[in-house]
């Protein structure tokens, strides 16, 4: 007899506005004391020192969390002149001093080299793997973990206010993007140093602070409140997938495994109507009466399920 899972069955997502001192895993473990849910996980972990958006997925929405992951991320931060850093952020040591700074047309003049498909070494302090080792458990025990350049996406960098030692800045960025090696790369291109002295997360694709919850409401909150007030439903990250609605017993079809074909001229047109008829592979989200049933992915007239819903 299969044992009963501990917690609540619950699913959906809460668009956290982290406060700055937590660690993304301590954000989680107090959202998981408000709602009790059987599975939770986050997409983007925030640093300790940065607030904004950490979309949080409960139940069955952390198997939606790849889509959150690839979302395009906007944040707005300060760049501090003058000083590097071992963690490339305020918390850290001072490794390196510079007397120059940057004048506005000198920033403006480097922005477009930072733009589009760039290569980017990760901060030594990092949660990437190594040899199965976090980065900075390793810098942090004295090690120089070996940190490879790899190619990320910045679709906009904008500066929107200079001072004589800092200045302002707003990305729009792909996954993997590191607004610290950022601030160091673009600091040693305009002849200085610097790190990141605040960092705000505005979005994460569909999740922005407008919609977004702060953890001390949010702990204000009994469970009934909690659920109707913050939990966001599962589909609210997969705006920019096509919906297909299915009937009944194509829906039980699919939470089965089974591949459903549109080969009848009335079955084809509801897959050309939202954008699948063609012969490419592509992702949708199939529904039954407006409720998710699965993540499908169309071959032609085949739909076969990728994810299945336990709803």
């Amino acid at each position: 007899m299969a044992r009963k899972k501990r917690g609540e069955h619950v699913s959906g997502w809460i668009n956290l506005d982290k406060p700055a001192g937590l660690t993304s895993t301590q954000a989680i473990g107090r959202v998981r004391r408000v709602l009790n849910p059987q599975k939770i996980g986050h997409a983007g972990t925030l640093d300790p020192m940065a607030t904004g958006i950490l979309p949080i997925a409960l139940g069955e929405a952390t198997k939606t969390i790849p889509f959150v992951q690839d979302a395009l991320k906007t944040y707005t931060f300060t760049a501090a002149w003058g000083e590097q850093r071992d963690t490339d952020d305020a918390e850290g040591q001072i490794v390196a001093v510079s007397a120059n700074r940057p004048g506005e047309d000198d920033i403006l003049g480097v922005l477009p080299d930072f733009i589009g498909d760039i290569l980017q070494t990760p901060p030594a302090y990092s949660a990437i793997k190594i040899d199965g080792q976090r980065a900075y458990d390793l810098a942090r025990s004295g090690e120089t973990p070996e940190m490879k350049p790899r190619e990320v996406y910045i679709e906009t960098l904008e500066l929107i206010d200079f001072r004589p030692d800092e200045a302002d800045f707003r990305m729009i960025c792909g996954k993997g993007t590191y607004v610290r090696s950022l601030v160091r790369d673009m600091a040693l291109e305009l002849g200085t140093r610097g790190y990141v002295k605040n960092l705000r997360r505005e979005a994460v694709g569909p999740l922005t602070l407008e919609n977004a919850i702060s953890l001390d409401f949010l702990e204000e909150m009994d469970y009934v409140s909690a659920l109707n007030e913050a939990l966001l439903p599962l589909q609210a990250v997969l705006d920019d997938i096509p919906a297909l609605p299915v009937k009944q017993e194509e829906a039980a079809r699919l939470k089965s495994g089974q591949v459903l074909t549109f080969i009848s001229r009335p079955d084809f047109s509801r897959l050309t109507r939202e954008g699948l008829g063609g012969q490419e592979d592509r992702q949708a989200l199939a529904v039954f009466n407006g409720a998710p049933v699965a993540l499908v992915e169309n071959r032609g007239p085949e739909i076969r399920p990728v994810r299945v819903f336990n709803l």
